[in-house]
């Protein structure tokens, strides 16, 4: 299974950038494995990320804010889907992840 994370390298808005930021900042520290898809480039990828969002989960207008988080195609949902699963410590559930990865223990 692989965590997709869709960002966009280039975008005005700050708020975005620390979302982005803080997403992929946990998921590496966490060190789950994830694929970032810049939709800024791959226009393909743009469209199915929108394609694929729940309809309960789009905006009344324009489109959704990334980044957006998948689970392979299974949509896990946006930043504010994944800040309060951070919050309430679901983290992996929220995922679609069993157990959080095994740190090897370099000590022994």
């Amino acid at each position: 299974m692989v965590i997709k994370v869709y960002i966009a390298s280039s975008t005005g808005s700050r708020a975005v950038k620390k979302h982005q930021q803080a997403v992929v900042g946990f998921l590496e520290a966490n060190r789950i494995s994830f694929q970032e898809v810049d939709v800024t480039m791959l226009e393909e990828q743009r469209l199915w990320m929108y394609r694929n969002i729940p309809r309960d989960k789009q905006p009344e207008k324009g489109n959704p804010l990334l980044p957006q988080i998948f689970n392979e195609d299974r949509y896990c949902g946006d930043y504010e889907d994944f800040f309060q699963s951070k919050e309430d410590n679901t983290v992996f559930a929220f995922l679609g992840l069993s157990s959080q990865p095994s740190v090897k223990d370099s000590e022994s």
